[in-house]
């Protein structure tokens, strides 16, 4: 017989395996569809967390460093499971996705300079229908990140400025700020000072200066109050409301509205900022604590990890390798279409893998499931075979690198943020980063748009735009998947029969 532990850790283990084992082999297109499913699961359907948790998860996965939806599937399972829930919840997710890149770059290893024709029209197919559907999922998540007109304007500033510039610091300062705007808004630290300056001026406009023996319309038109009997009670006056209960967000509004109770203290007050349907349960162990060492600790290795790579005289290829990625990993906000541009930097221009081959690679990870970033284990592969190492050693160690720094941050960050959560400033930032990060997913549909058409001229792509045909595609999926049902996989697996049937019409 075996032990209770053993018994209750197996049952939870396969509770784990039901829930996810599916979502690592069907969930195609990118983070912004991934968020659009892990809300329709885990929100809907099982009602693992409520919609409110959800939308702060979203908001710490795009905040942190490395992929956004491995994040955040990790944190749901950390908080029904413990710890390790989410380690198997990841493996899960990822690994499906991990080996079919790693059987995809030992083919792309062995094929020749030119890819046949079909090849470069099912490449551009894919990447039309994907962008259809990350526009899709994009505007889905507008409609749960707008509360107002301010996030409005947030998600929209934040996508215009994500499309007229890009560099590896810029995605984090765009979501700062709009962190910064929400919260400057919501606790009025600028109505009062622009309430004065507009009040100054109008007194200084010629005319309107007051004489020295000019009293107040209200002194020259209020007569003197009379003696009022108790039969006829003065009116009563309503006093503003002060600052610190003003509403945050419309939904807060709403309930405050809603709510006939008489006003409570202020120990219940703060107890009701976080309704008891939304508090995090998290392991006992991770506390705010134990999240502060564990992020003090990963910051030290990283230290570690970064001196030794630029110290070291000749260090071995796949130790360059794994640091490359480590550093990625951890420097990189805004997931797979920040991560491209610097795998690029971080791989190609050391001479570890083609131009061609990885263009190959970044075409064909949008039809796979799980995280774009798997794509560091194509990379990996392809960069050990061309030194002279086993595949399989440059795609292990590729793929921890560059997952281990996002998952272990985000770790930490439960723990700390189980114990600000519940403040009124910690709220009203967490709108504002939410609006910015989907804005931001907007510039992600900018700029697969402007390199998804692949062809043996321009195999560094050009825009989608430049034949009709590749809208089209782009469109159809979209379409499909806002008024007909159509998912994801599905779409895009349209997208690359509609490519070939393009090639079939042109070269016929």
């Amino acid at each position: 017989m075996l032990p209770r532990n053993v018994k209750s850790l197996g049952r939870r283990a396969w509770k784990v395996v039901q829930a996810n084992w599916h979502l690592g082999v069907t969930a195609f297109g990118g983070p912004p569809v991934h968020f659009r499913i892990f809300n329709e699961k885990f929100v809907h359907k099982t009602e693992w967390i409520d919609e409110q948790v959800f939308q702060e998860l979203f908001s710490i996965s795009q905040s942190l460093s490395g992929p956004a939806s491995t994040k955040m599937l990790y944190c749901i399972n950390l908080m029904r499971g413990g710890a390790m829930s989410a380690v198997l919840s990841f493996l899960l997710w990822s690994l499906p996705g991990a080996i079919g890149m790693y059987a995809l770059s030992i083919g792309v290893a062995s094929i020749d300079e030119t890819l046949p024709g079909p090849v470069y029209a099912l490449l551009s197919g894919l990447n039309s229908a994907t962008v259809g559907v990350i526009a899709l999922a994009a505007v889905e998540l507008s409609q749960k990140a707008i509360t107002d007109k301010l996030t409005r304007l947030v998600v929209f500033f934040t996508a215009a400025a994500g499309m007229m510039y890009n560099a590896l610091w810029y995605f984090p300062v765009l979501m700062v700020i709009s962190g910064l705007a929400t919260v400057t808004f919501d606790f009025r630290w600028i109505h009062r000072p622009l309430a004065k300056l507009v009040g100054a001026a109008k007194k200084l406009r010629p005319g309107r200066q007051a004489r020295p023996n000019e009293t107040s319309p209200e002194s020259r038109s209020s007569p003197t109050p009379e003696p009022t009997s108790h039969a006829n009670p003065p009116p009563t006056t309503t006093q503003p409301t002060p600052i610190s209960d003003l509403p945050i967000t419309e939904t807060e509004a709403h309930q405050r509205r809603q709510d006939t109770t008489p006003p409570p203290s202020t120990t219940e007050t703060e107890q009701r900022i976080i309704p008891a349907s939304h508090t995090l349960s998290l392991p006992a162990s991770l506390t705010w604590k134990t999240g502060s060492a564990i992020i003090a600790t990963f910051l030290l290795t990283f230290i570690a990890a970064i001196t030794l790579r630029g110290t070291l005289p000749a260090p071995p290829l796949l130790y360059r390798l794994f640091a490359n990625m480590f550093l990625a990993g951890t420097i990189i906000f805004g997931g797979g279409p920040v991560v491209i541009p610097l795998l690029r930097e971080y791989v190609v221009a050391e001479g570890w893998v083609a131009p061609r081959d990885f263009l190959i690679g970044l075409a064909l990870i949008q039809a796979f499931p799980g995280p774009n970033f798997n794509f560091a284990v194509f990379l990996g592969s392809l960069a050990a075979l061309g030194g002279g190492y086993h595949s399989l050693a440059g795609a292990v160690i590729a793929w921890v690198g560059i997952f281990t720094p996002g998952l272990v941050l985000v770790h930490g960050t439960m723990g700390v943020w189980s114990a600000v959560r519940s403040r009124r400033w910690v709220k009203s930032v967490l709108r504002g980063v939410n609006a910015g990060a989907v804005g931001l997913i907007y510039t992600a549909v900018y700029r697969i748009f402007g390199v998804g058409y692949i062809d043996e001229g321009f195999q560094a792509g050009r825009s989608l735009g430049d034949d009709p045909w590749w809208v089209v595609i782009t469109a159809t999926s979209y379409v499909g998947g806002r008024y007909f049902g159509v998912n994801a996989p599905l779409a895009i697996l349209l997208g690359a029969v509609m490519g070939l049937v393009r090639y079939g019409v042109v070269s016929a």
